[in-house]
């Protein structure tokens, strides 16, 4: 156990020092997902289990990945499509701090009903048609991630975690949506409060004009594929709820209607337009590192899951402290490290419906504090993580500029939550 939590710490570090040890952090990620594996399996374990374990992971891994690549393929359609144009015709604000709001406000409520990782895949394709400057894009990109974990905590469908505790009955609908939004929102404003005089009276750089083979589509297919490709992300959830499938199923249906759309859409135009259109093409500049650091980043945490290390840290918490309050609190801030998944499944393991019945305050906290405790490090949320794959984020530039503002929001949100509670 001591072991794989040293390698884990250490390939975590050099993720950390991508910019000063010049390896890339998806090939970091793979190695220490990869070998921890191979330690945990022959290290005095059952094999058999361990490979079972292994194949249940990999399983709820790869509908993640898949989710992810569905997500990233109609952002990036949209894209091409032009049809992020339209919120730059709208938007017409020249003003960072107006921008910065209503960016942050917009990603609060999507991210509660398409979830805070699809959002964030939106708003970053979003963020790159207003900003040029990388420190602008990367700061806007950290309020993005804040807004996104904030806005999924408060709402059933808004994160894993909170779709977790939803199914499995220790929340319902209408109990964390009335005592975790008013949290989220302070989590999300006293962040944005206090930069607001960073950037009061600056104003946004003129953006880059559009290739000129891509202006060859109308304004009216721009706006019908993104109205296409935003209800469709929209009908994700619905998906879930109707079948009570996987949500990449939902995903990847949703992508293969915009795709038949998409072809009958462009049949008649010339085949070089119609291929810089097409889903095939749209494919090859899906960001594939970004989709392996995600790999390698879940089966590493799945590794030191299975070796019972978040077990250890979970009972030791528990034996600790008395006060729920100081256990959730420190297992959010613990999900800035760790994936929060298996802190909430492992929460849900040791705490029965007897202990805390439905809707008692343990479990809405644990909804706020897993939700919006991983916007502290830039790897401790799948928004986060999809952020800095998408746009290169340094992980020491976020912890220096973005990490403190994070930790004020959330422990604003905690204040919130108890004084209403």
């Amino acid at each position: 156990m001591l072991i794989t939590t040293l390698l884990f710490v250490a390939g975590y570090m050099i993720i950390a020092l991508e910019h000063v040890v010049k390896i890339d952090k998806a090939a970091t990620a793979l190695f220490i997902g990869v070998v921890l594996w191979v330690i945990v399996a022959h290290t005095g374990v059952d094999f058999s289990e361990t490979l079972l374990k292994l194949k249940e992971h990999f399983e709820e891994i790869s509908e993640i990945l898949f989710f992810l690549l569905g997500a990233m393929t109609i952002v990036e359609l949209i894209d091409i499509h032009n049809g992020f144009e339209i919120i730059l015709r709208i938007l017409k604000t020249k003003s960072m701090l107006i921008l910065l709001w209503v960016l942050c406000l917009l990603t609060f409520f999507l991210s509660a009903v398409l979830d805070n990782l699809t959002t964030t895949i939106v708003m970053m394709a979003i963020l790159r048609k207003f900003l040029n400057n990388k420190a602008d894009l990367w700061y806007f990109a950290g309020f993005i991630i804040i807004a996104a974990n904030a806005g999924g905590a408060w709402s059933p469908i808004g994160d894993v975690t909170t779709i977790m505790l939803w199914n499995g009955g220790q929340v319902s609908t209408n109990i964390i949506i009335s005592e975790v939004f008013l949290p989220s929102l302070a989590c999300l404003l006293v962040p944005l409060l206090i930069v607001s005089y960073n950037f009061k009276g600056k104003t946004i750089e003129a953006i880059a004009p559009i290739p000129q083979n891509v202006q060859q589509i109308s304004p009216k297919e721009s706006n019908f594929i993104l109205l296409m490709g935003i209800g469709l992300l929209l009908m994700v959830p619905v998906f879930k709820a109707i079948t009570h499938l996987p949500p990449f199923l939902g995903m990847l249906f949703s992508l293969c209607l915009l795709w038949l759309i998409t072809e009958v859409l462009h049949k008649n135009k010339p085949i070089e337009l119609k291929h810089h259109l097409s889903v095939a093409a749209t494919v090859q500049k899906i960001d594939t590192p970004s989709i392996l650091f995600f790999l390698g980043i879940l089966l590493a945490v799945a590794a030191i899951e299975t070796n019972g290390s978040l077990e250890y840290i979970g009972s030791a918490l528990e034996t600790t402290f008395n006060d729920f309050h100081i256990t959730n609190t420190l297992l959010g801030l613990l999900s800035s490290l760790i994936d929060n998944v298996p802190l909430v499944a492992g929460a849900m393991g040791m705490y029965s419906m007897e202990t805390y019945p439905q809707n008692h305050e343990f479990w809405t906290f644990l909804a706020y504090c897993a939700g919006t405790g991983g916007s502290v490090l830039i790897i401790g949320s799948a928004a986060g993580v999809a952020a800095m794959g998408i746009l290169k984020i340094d992980f020491l530039w976020y912890l220096r500029r973005i990490a403190w503002l994070a930790l004020i929001g959330y422990f604003s949100g905690i204040l919130v939550f108890i004084l209403i509670n």
